[in-house]
């Protein structure tokens, strides 16, 4: 069909893919399927192709081109006949070195990404290990450092490319306390000292690798380490809608390709003297499944149109995933019927595609998480905000030093989230319902409950607001509540937000406890306050004073950005934008505020 997504540009890339997989990939199936494996020389044969650096920029041997044109890819790759063979080439080029390209410095891009778009090179990510499944909270693999290394020991699975591959990047505890917050992306090598790994075998995707990785005591230099340490999760969350679209589009392609053979076969195979393909039964089962696979590309396009030009389609991508997931697997059921017992043989794509068509629900978040992301968009009014693209540092880092130790003054370990009380209808609090530690598939391709973004509606009360203070009426320090009315004036910066703290204080929702709080800005030269609450009353001071329950450390301008309800507060911290050394305390502290209003 005519499109308004797709010009001549990117059609005529698509029947250069599909050259190359009918002519060069697919006679092969059966034999890559039967030997569990994909030879390496396909992927530097790709690689030669420009078709595994579709999404990245020239200059690192990629091609630049849209996601337009990676999706047209995407939907073709089926034409390989095996679903593992999507999956290797998937994960290989939109998954693995997504960290890399985004927060690798220069010398871990030489090393490892341009390798991966030539082909020359085969990548993995390790996330899931065989006790943890869905809690990221309680990985165990661990990266400790120990001079210029970092020195690994624990074991993941389900990693796709990771037998084979030559390279994996792994996700390792680099806080034990910390959970979700305390992981990071480490970089291991195949041929590094006490990493060693076995295959599994599957029901389905057999020519791609999966494995097992166990890692002991294994030791890599500290410049293998991808972004900054503690921030692995966030680094991953990055990569989900895209993820997501990957899985979806691939599921387009398997449909349609299906459906073709199935028309193939309905017209070719006679029974009482006509083709079967002239049963209504048949012809209306197909018409139903034709309009379904439309309506489900249609929705995975203009997820990917958001997604182009910065907007932030978590639902609309978990959308696109569900149903273009869910719908390859029942077209393989149907289609299958369809052949008879003719489909339920290897000659046969379509045994195949019934048996590999069952991982798309699984894998980059099963469809039960895809429908509670979905449930809090449209029934909780969750809003995801656009993306923020921060720039790369390029210059050539060495590998970084430890950092010192933090005293007591300025960090404690993070502690057990106290259970919250439930918010006041029509008042949302800074770090209200703060997120516990989010969950992660038990599968290979990483994904989140992206439902700990839960954000309370903003229900104006009944009746006018009074007037509030203006900024030049609240003071640096406050030693008892002020009660001057709801709304106070937009803080502008550091000094005047601490300032309005005390007047958006919360007396009634303060009675018996005592914390106090270290913020640290990163990029303001008055970096360091101190709010302690303590006998019913808030106080605000600058410089850290005392010993702190709870140690924040972010941006003047993120914090003012969640203060004035522009940013999600859940949304900044998995974004890494926002630590806190106690989710527990921040989650009560953000209570006892009112927003800035105007």
């Amino acid at each position: 069909m005519t499109s308004i997504y797709f010009g001549e540009e990117h059609e005529s890339f698509r029947r250069t893919v599909r050259q190359f997989l009918e002519t060069e990939v697919a006679p092969h199936a059966r034999e890559w399927e039967e030997a569990r494996r994909i030879p390496r020389e396909t992927f530097r044969r790709m690689g030669d192709l420009g078709l595994l650096g579709i999404l990245f920029p020239e200059e690192l041997g990629g091609t630049g081109a849209s996601i337009f044109h990676a999706l047209a890819f995407l939907e073709e790759l089926p034409r390989s006949l095996m679903g593992g063979f999507v999956a290797a080439v998937s994960v290989q080029q939109f998954i693995a070195t997504g960290a890399i390209h985004l927060h690798g410095t220069r010398e871990q891009k030489r090393r490892w990404l341009e390798p991966s778009i030539a082909g020359t090179e085969v990548g993995a990510i390790a996330i899931s290990e065989p006790d943890t499944g869905s809690d990221v909270a309680a990985i165990r693999t661990t990266a400790r450092r120990d001079g210029d290394t970092w020195v690994i020991d624990g074991a993941k699975t389900w990693i796709t490319n990771g037998v084979e591959g030559d390279f994996v990047v792994v996700a390792c505890r680099t806080d034990r306390d910390a959970g979700a917050g305390g992981l990071s992306l480490i970089v291991v090598e195949a041929d590094t000292p006490g990493f060693s790994r076995a295959r599994l075998r599957k029901m389905g995707w057999h020519s791609s690798d999966t494995g097992e990785l166990t890692f002991e005591n294994v030791r890599v230099p500290l410049g293998n380490l991808v972004g900054e340490e503690n921030e692995g999760f966030y680094l991953i969350m990055e990569t989900f809608v895209l993820e997501r679209l990957v899985t979806a589009a691939t599921s387009v392609g398997s449909c349609r390709l299906a459906l073709e053979e199935t028309r193939k076969y309905i017209f070719e195979r006679q029974a009482f003297g006509r083709p079967i393909g002239k049963f209504q039964a048949i012809r209306h089962r197909l018409a139903d499944l034709h309009a379904e696979l439309e309506a489900a590309a249609q929705l995975v396009y203009h997820a990917a149109w958001l997604h182009e030009k910065g907007e932030n389609p978590v639902a609309e991508a978990c959308m696109a995933k569900l149903l273009a997931t869910e719908l390859s697997k029942r077209t393989a059921d149907e289609c299958l019927q369809f052949f008879g017992g003719f489909g339920t043989v290897e000659e046969y794509p379509i045994e195949r595609f019934f048996r590999d068509s069952r991982f798309g629900t699984i894998v980059a978040g099963t469809s039960e998480i895809m429908r509670e992301i979905i449930s809090k968009a449209v029934l909780d009014g969750v809003a995801f905000p656009r993306r923020e693209v921060d720039e790369v540092d390029e210059v050539e880092v060495a590998a970084k030093p430890a950092e010192p130790a933090e005293t007591a003054e300025t960090a404690e370990p993070a502690k057990t989230a106290e259970t919250a009380e439930n918010s006041v209808a029509g008042e949302p609090d800074a770090f209200a319902e703060f997120p516990v530690p989010p969950e992660l598939l038990d599968a290979d391709v990483t994904e989140t409950l992206d439902a700990v973004f839960t954000e309370a509606l903003l229900t104006p009360g009944p009746g006018p607001v009074p007037p509030g203070p203006t900024i030049h009426d609240a003071v640096t320090l406050v030693t008892g509540p002020i009660s001057l009315g709801p709304s106070v004036p937009v803080p502008t910066n550091v000094a005047e937000l601490f300032a309005t703290l005390p007047l958006r204080f919360r007396v009634d929702r303060a009675s018996g406890w005592s914390a106090r709080f270290h913020f640290r800005f990163k990029d303001v030269p008055r970096s360091d306050w101190t709010v302690a609450i303590e006998d019913g009353a808030c106080r605000t001071l600058e410089g850290h004073d005392g010993l702190a329950d709870c140690v924040v450390t972010t941006t003047e301008k993120t914090y003012l950005a969640i203060e004035c309800g522009q940013l999600s507060p859940e949304t900044a911290f998995l974004l890494g934008k926002v630590k806190v050394s106690n989710i527990g305390a921040m989650t009560r502290f953000g209570r006892m505020f009112r927003k800035a209003t105007t």
